[in-house]
């Protein structure tokens, strides 16, 4: 399993704006095969901040869904990210 997680910070005044131009990212990730979840939201704390969370079944599957990356909008938009793939050798449920 692999699991991309992180954040991107925007200027708090374009965070809903690009949030909107990532819902269909999100509905495309979700359907996409392999793809056990997927989450792009904004902080609750930091306004700028939006955070990010995939969970797939393999590395193939990020790689055969991820393509080019975000649009040049998107890039444009962003002031920093930090966003890592982290390989899990194994699973703890917790509930």
């Amino acid at each position: 399993m692999v699991i991309v997680a992180g954040q991107i910070v925007v200027e708090a005044s374009d965070r809903e704006a690009y949030l909107a131009g990532c819902v269909r990212v999100v509905e495309l990730a979700r359907a996409a095969e392999g793809c056990l979840d997927f989450s792009i939201a904004a902080d609750l704390v930091e306004p700028g901040r939006i955070n990010v969370f995939e969970r797939w079944e393999s590395q193939q599957a990020v790689e055969a869904f991820r393509g080019s990356g975000p649009d040049g909008d998107q890039s444009a938009a962003m002031l920093s990210a930090s966003v890592a793939e982290y390989d899990v050798a194994g699973i703890r449920s917790l509930t």
